[in-house]
């Protein structure tokens, strides 16, 4: 059955949650009716035709009505938990999570950004903060059952958005949350100051630099993901002779928290060394 044409498939803004979205049949394809609310996840298992049916060339399964619509659960359950949470305000907010993230929320969150980040990517950083600072120990057991289920033996939490969405940018959201609160707790287990990226391929990697904060167009400064007076934890101080090559030792005592090598950054987690007074005040300052 040949979908209807829509003239217009735009129903909400990129900015605010989802209130609207068009009906889908059974084999997911829109059926051009519009209602109300947010589309619930949810996936099509591939289901093989008859072998004595003859499949077109490129064809999708669910094209030919041979997909099956499930939904996602567990996600449904959890997008609901984080707008609940997400709809305590400020006062809740403020008691749930550390001020380091709390500022760098409000901060996503403000209305009057000049450079606005899409819903889906304060939802998507939102989640991960959810589950990190705000989610009940029986929630993360269940979280690790349902991956035990998949993935024995490697616990793994995917956010998946839409091509578009800018996927780059909530890595740098969760770099920055994860670097700030780390740079101010750095006994704290929760956080982390090292990140490792993996790319499949030498193009994307290249694309990625921007989440390298010594990059002239880094992600950090350019939308606006930390504010300014955070940039020095995000950038190393220039060289006060920039015809000499700094020493090893100057490299070292210069360099951004989250680029520490991991030698550091386990030294930095004992007990027998404290971080230098500027990274603690540094961050002390932004909350």
């Amino acid at each position: 059955m040949q979908s209807p044409v829509i003239n217009n498939p735009i129903l909400n803004s990129p900015f605010v949650e989802p209130t609207r979205h068009w009906l889908l049949d059974e084999s997911g394809i829109p059926t051009g009716i519009e209602t109300s609310g947010r589309r619930r996840s949810e996936f099509i298992v591939p289901v093989p035709p008859p072998k004595h049916l003859v499949k077109a060339q490129a064809a999708l399964a669910f094209e030919e009505e041979y997909g099956e619509r499930k939904p996602n659960d567990y996600i449904n359950e959890i997008r609901g938990k984080v707008a609940a949470w997400r709809g305590l305000g400020a006062a809740g907010l403020r008691a749930s999570v550390t001020p380091v993230t709390a500022r760098l929320l409000e901060h996503w969150r403000d209305p009057a950004r000049t450079r606005k980040l899409f819903f889906c990517q304060i939802e998507a950083a939102e989640t991960a903060i959810w589950l990190a600072e705000v989610a009940p120990r029986a929630e993360l057991d269940r979280l690790r059952e349902l991956n035990a289920a998949a993935n024995p033996d490697l616990l793994r939490i995917a956010l998946k958005l839409a091509t578009g969405a800018g996927k780059t940018t909530v890595m740098a959201m969760l770099i920055a949350w994860q670097t700030l609160n780390a740079a101010r707790a750095p006994r704290s287990q929760k956080f982390a100051d090292a990140f490792l990226i993996v790319a499949p391929g030498i193009t994307v990697r290249d694309r990625l630099r921007v989440l390298l904060p010594s990059d002239p167009t880094n992600t950090y400064s350019l939308l606006d993901v930390v504010r300014a007076k955070c940039a020095m934890i995000f950038s190393a101080p220039a060289s006060s002779s920039p015809t000499t090559t700094p020493s090893r030792k100057e490299r070292r005592r210069t360099r951004p928290v989250w680029q520490r090598s991991f030698w550091a950054a386990e030294k930095a987690r004992s007990a027998r060394w404290k971080p230098k007074a500027r990274w603690r005040g540094a961050s002390a300052a932004i909350c």
